[in-house]
């Protein structure tokens, strides 16, 4: 066998390991994070709560994600945005995913924080009201945004309206002065808010009467996702794990929520993230199946868009959501 000296063996060594690495390049840029944005559809408060705990406990991060979390504010168009490829993830409710994708946008959802929507109608409880029904048979004002599929559900369940409908322009001003004043709002917010003013409030959800969409829900462009899939699972696990860390710990993620939303204070922050935990956790589900999705929930949503004549078409509920 022929002698061969250390210095042609190590060239030898040498030339080998350079050969493996040019011929795996992306081994060797594994550690580059890859950056995404991330567009909410309003302003830090707790409904985002697990987004922000994923951010700041590194759960993006240790999957190689570094993900840029933007608020958005009344009218931010999340759908449009992710459609059109300006951002590659977003929060929308479900009903915009079906109506998007009725319409031919390239949409679907991934994640669903609220289980339960927590959409309702907010009224004084001096009027004595124990159902939505009773809000829309009765004279006085109700504030709710006009053409919207709660909206158009309630009055095609309810017919001819004895309350006077009226635009919803957000806050609870007009609301916290007049006692003949209903309004559309998320049950883990307004109340709070309106309660903090010593107003005593009732609140009635509209899931109760049967519009059921998932809200706060992970959107992207489905041919996004079927080119990324392991991008946007290592992105659904980092948000899972984030969300179960913000329902057991919240207190780290409230504090970056109120330096970013100072509007909000940290009791009320506090109290909404705690009433908001039955609309995420559906009884005794396993940690695992946080957000997840189910056929029949989209099946029955996309009917109920149709009969109120906000689509035309019927997308196929499989093709509206993927589990991760």
């Amino acid at each position: 066998m022929a002698y061969i000296g250390k210095e042609i063996f190590m060239s030898i060594v040498l030339f080998i390991l350079a050969s493996i690495l040019l011929a795996f390049p992306a081994a060797a840029a594994q550690s580059a994070p890859v950056d995404l944005q991330f567009a909410l559809n309003w302003k830090a408060e707790p409904e985002f709560g697990g987004f922000y705990a994923a951010k700041l406990s590194g759960y993006f991060e240790k999957r190689g994600l570094n993900v840029d979390i933007t608020e958005g504010g009344a009218g931010t168009p999340v759908v449009q945005m992710v459609a059109n490829s300006k951002v590659p993830f977003g929060i929308a409710a479900a009903d915009e995913v079906a109506i998007a994708q009725a319409r031919g946008a390239d949409v679907v959802a991934l994640f669903a924080v609220y289980q339960t929507n927590p959409q309702g109608i907010m009224v004084h409880s001096e009027r004595g009201f124990k159902s939505i029904g009773d809000v829309f048979n009765s004279p006085g004002t109700l504030a709710i945004q006009n053409g919207a599929p709660h909206t158009l559900f309630l009055q095609a369940k309810f017919g001819k309206a004895k309350v006077k409908l009226v635009p919803y322009a957000g806050g609870i001003a007009t609301f916290l002065t007049d006692p003949n004043y209903s309004q559309q709002c998320f049950v883990t917010s307004e109340p709070l808010l309106a309660k903090k003013k010593a107003v005593p409030v009732k609140s009635f959800l509209i899931a109760d009467e049967g519009f059921k969409p998932y809200g706060t829900v992970v959107i992207a462009r489905r041919q996004y996702v079927d080119k990324n899939q392991k991008q946007s699972r290592d992105l659904i696990d980092a948000i899972r794990e984030g969300w179960q860390e913000y329902l057991r710990a919240p207190e780290t993620a409230n504090a970056r929520m109120v330096k970013l939303n100072p509007a909000m204070d940290a009791e009320t922050i506090k109290e909404a993230a705690e009433v908001q935990k039955p609309f995420i956790i559906t009884a005794n589900a396993p940690a695992q199946e946080l957000g997840k999705m189910m056929r029949d929930r989209w099946t029955t949503l996309v009917n109920q868009l149709y009969d109120i004549k906000l689509i035309k078409t019927k997308p196929a509920a499989e093709k509206l959501f993927q589990n991760f």
